[in-house]
């Protein structure tokens, strides 16, 4: 139900972790499994419901970017504003640290 997305592996950490609720947005919001995780084989993502998570950071190094995976903030914060700012809902947060961090 409850999906936490924990700030580790950073130098400075000066946000605290994001708590989203995971039924809410695939149930509530039509968020697709798909548009958060994700394996790329040939540039497509071959992920699929049943597969197994990964943790983010396996690929998204928290400090640099490497290969073709984008650092580990960039890529939270690519995929979560962008999906926000496309919902057009004024309560979704998409700018405001703290809207989404909680306090550290």
């Amino acid at each position: 139900e409850k999906a936490t997305i924990n700030n580790t592996g950073y130098k400075d950490d000066k946000k605290g972790p994001v708590e989203l609720s995971h039924s809410k947005h695939t149930k509530e919001y039509k968020a697709a499994c798909t548009d958060c995780h994700h394996e790329y084989k040939d540039g497509k993502n071959v992920w699929k419901e049943g597969d197994a998570v990964k943790k983010c950071s396996t690929c998204h190094d928290p400090e640099k970017d490497q290969d073709k995976a984008t650092k580990l903030q960039t890529a939270y914060h690519t995929n979560c504003k962008e999906c926000h700012k496309k919902s057009g809902k004024d309560t979704a947060p998409s700018s405001k640290c703290n809207d989404c961090h909680a306090k550290s």
